[in-house]
């Protein structure tokens, strides 16, 4: 009998990345159980699914890395609604001559949502598309500096 890979808790060890990677084989394993149309699911061409993303959290700025291949930067749009960062667009079906054996790429709608924090500098949010990959920065808001307040009296 094999037994799973324990990886431990060491250094490089990630949990949130352990769930993230359960989540994508429990979907793969629920397309493969019930492929209908509209679960959002690769290949299902319905849903709304979001895109692989990596966020990064440096001294100065936050920063999205959004996987969008075969997306032209007119098709995507970034704004941000009540502290909540959204970019969204649509990868298309590409026409096809012969059959279709295999899909595994996400195609439709797709949506990417996350909060920012309360020290994101919302007026000056970058994008840059390059190569496939979106590449979002907020800034952080420079923070208060104490001061100490008199006492009169």
């Amino acid at each position: 009998m094999t037994h799973p890979v324990h990886r431990g808790q060491g250094p490089g060890w990630d949990p949130l990345r352990e769930l993230a990677d359960l989540r994508t084989r429990m979907d793969q394993l629920m397309h493969a159980a019930f492929p209908f149309p509209g679960s959002g699911f690769a290949g299902s061409g319905g849903g709304t699914w979001a895109p692989p993303a990596d966020v990064e959290d440096t001294e100065d700025a936050y920063l999205m890395e959004l996987e969008l291949p075969g997306v032209d930067k007119d098709e995507i749009t970034v704004q941000v609604v009540d502290g909540e960062l959204d970019v969204h667009g649509e990868i298309k079906e590409k026409e096809r001559s012969g059959v279709l054996r295999r899909q595994t790429r996400h195609v439709g709608q797709f949506d990417f949502r996350t909060s920012l924090p309360p020290n994101a500098d919302t007026g000056h949010i970058t994008a840059e598309l390059t190569r496939g990959v979106l590449t979002l920065r907020v800034p952080k808001a420079e923070q208060a500096q104490p001061r100490r307040i008199e006492i009169t009296g």
